[in-house]
């Protein structure tokens, strides 16, 4: 954290580290208070809960591996009576004890083993380390699920049962992950993490997935388990490897906090640098999947999180730049002199779409960039809307790959181009949005559905102080998203076209970029966001093409349409979570949580 600060102070002075605090103040509101009044189970649930138990027909076995080395022996306890108190009742606890030289811990353990026959204990005769310890509670292991769980953590209470609902709730699921938050050494809990449901590309940012974390049996063993080697992110390397022979629809994410992550000096709870071996075995599990799976690509730990680099093809395709405007001289010349002057990428042409500009500087500029090597001016007589001036554009195109950009954008980072394109070029990858500033506050970090007063749709992080890493590092992360904005947005040419470009004929005033990357997403195409490709937006922060002109007639009809066409999807995003609130938008905590009560 005072790094973090002294970041700010650097970039931004002391104004700017006065907002960061005020931000992050708003953010994390009182989270005690809503775990007392939302996350905390009265008796009558407790029985409720029970009660669906007994009325399941199938009643799964899950194994909780703990892999154990001198643990505290008050924590260890705590963590084990965690898993004892469970109201779902058919779980085993497999135990490896990594050869620990406190008596006591064996001791606590072998007194455990001798009162609960669900309790096993493989005492190992020698250290080998966490993944060889996990493999040894994994030799005992008989259920058809193995629960990843650390020997001083918690499990509340329904953990378990969650799970089994979830399993009876998807027949063929193979990996469940669930929300977490931290516990102290006082039992005080804290820093939520209430996560997306299934982001493969944060996934190769961050370890989403545990806690908690739980795994088909079936496919833990044709994996082979747990590999030596990748101490630290042994977990991780699991699940990239189980994920390998999965479909998407496969992993399941439960929105509720059924993870205790304690936080003391030597957990990775509190600090990646308590373990730094971690971060190096990271970049080793996420290298060797992009080999498993023929990505080119290589991952870099940058201290809050992992970057993937894509390569890029040793042909470059051409990149079309489509750039609609009109009677905006000034931030047009801006726009494109940035495009010309920091572009690394070599190969691209401009495209300028004009919108039957009648502005004598705008003409003047629209003749000479129209003599520009690279440069195309497409004239239009008669003022139309932006998206039909983008579709105009890309038909235009001589790419194969197209980037979309407002006039009002200034281009920050030179690579911004060569990072979209490598991502927009992998499979399956539809829409590649940018990180976009107003000055040193964040304008756009992706679009989160149902934010804003209309329920539509609003930008993530908007207005966060430049120098934070925003909720959980997503500010700061590769990931998928429902949707980018269109300010700068790439995609592959044939995806453009396979979708039909922006809608037209519904859309008039908001939302195109919005409904443009939903209905890629109908064709199985993602939308990925990245903050490594950074660019100005010289527009009123908290102003954006999206937000039309709130009130007005179109604009309504936009927001009418949006909600008859996607429904209860712009409610339910899934990059987003129940367990946050949709109103302001800073990624608090919902009161109450939009899910269905216990």
């Amino acid at each position: 954290m005072a790094q973090r600060i002294l970041q700010i102070f650097r970039r931004s002075g002391w104004r700017g580290v006065k907002q960061a605090i005020a931000w992050r103040l708003a953010r994390h509101n009182d989270y005690a208070r809503w775990v007392r009044e939302y996350d905390t189970l009265t008796p009558e649930m407790q029985a409720r809960l029970a009660q669906r138990v007994a009325s399941m027909t199938d009643l799964p076995l899950i194994s909780v591996l703990m892999p154990s080395y001198n643990a505290n022996p008050v924590w260890l306890r705590e963590a084990v009576e965690s898993v004892r108190n469970q109201i779902y009742p058919n779980w085993e606890l497999c135990i490896a004890d990594d050869a620990s030289p406190s008596a006591e811990v064996r001791a606590v353990l072998k007194a455990y083993a001798d009162s609960d026959p669900r309790i096993k204990v493989v005492f190992r005769p020698e250290n080998g380390h966490i993944s060889a310890a996990s493999n040894s509670a994994l030799t005992v292991a008989s259920g058809a699920w193995m629960a990843l769980m650390d020997h001083d953590d918690l499990l509340p209470v329904h953990a378990l049962f969650w799970v089994t609902d979830c399993i009876a709730r998807h027949p063929d699921v193979k990996l469940i992950y669930s929300d977490e938050d931290k516990v102290d050494e006082a039992g005080n809990r804290s820093g939520p993490y209430f996560k997306s449901d299934w982001n493969v590309d944060l996934f190769r940012s961050q370890n989403m997935f545990s806690h908690l974390g739980v795994l088909s049996m079936d496919l833990v063993r044709a994996v082979g388990g747990f590999r030596k080697g990748l101490e630290g992110s042994q977990d991780w390397d699991l699940v990239l490897r189980c994920m390998e022979r999965v479909e998407a629809r496969q992993i399941q994410h439960i929105p509720r906090v059924l993870y205790h992550w304690r936080v003391h000096a030597e957990s990775t709870a509190k600090s990646m640098n308590a373990k730094p071996y971690a971060a190096v075995a990271g970049e080793r599990a996420l290298d060797e999947h992009f080999v498993r799976t023929n990505v080119r690509a290589k991952a870099e730990y940058l201290g809050f999180g992992y970057r993937v680099r894509y390569a890029l093809p040793e042909a470059l395709p051409l990149v079309s730049v489509v750039v609609p405007t009109r009677n905006s001289a000034t931030s047009l010349r801006r726009c494109v002199e940035s495009i010309f002057g920091k572009t690394t990428y070599a190969r691209y042409e401009v495209v300028i779409v004009d919108n039957a500009s009648d502005d004598a500087a705008t003409l003047g500029y629209l003749q000479a960039a129209a003599k520009m090597p690279n440069v195309r001016v497409l004239r239009q007589t008669q003022a139309q809307q932006e998206g039909a001036l983008r579709n105009l554009g890309v038909e235009a195109a001589q790419g194969e790959v197209i980037a979309l950009v407002d006039d009002t954008v200034e281009v920050i980072e030179p690579e911004w181009l060569s990072e979209m394109v490598s991502l927009a070029l992998q499979v399956g990858v539809g829409a590649v949005g940018a990180r976009l500033w107003h000055g040193k506050r964040l304008q756009h970090a992706g679009i989160i559905l149902g934010l804003g007063h209309d329920g539509v749709a609003g930008f993530s992080h908007q207005g966060m102080p430049a120098g934070l890493g925003g909720y959980a590092g997503r500010a700061e992360l590769i990931q998928s998203l429902s949707a980018v904005s269109g300010a700068c947005l790439v995609i592959q040419k044939a995806h453009y076209r396979q979708v039909g470009g922006f809608d037209t004929e519904h859309l008039k005033e908001a939302f195109a970029d919005v409904d443009f990357c939903l209905r890629l997403g109908e064709l199985g195409l993602r939308t990925v966001w990245t903050p490594h490709a950074e660019l100005f937006q010289h527009v009123p922060l908290g102003r954006a093409k999206m937000d039309g002109l709130r009130g007005g007639e179109r604009y309504l009809q936009d927001v009418a349409f949006m909600r008859q066409r996607w429904g209860a999807l712009l409610q339910n995003d899934p990059a987003y979570n129940p367990n946050l609130m949709l109103m302001p938008q800073n990624f608090s905590c919902a009161w109450p949580p939009r899910l269905a009560p216990v």
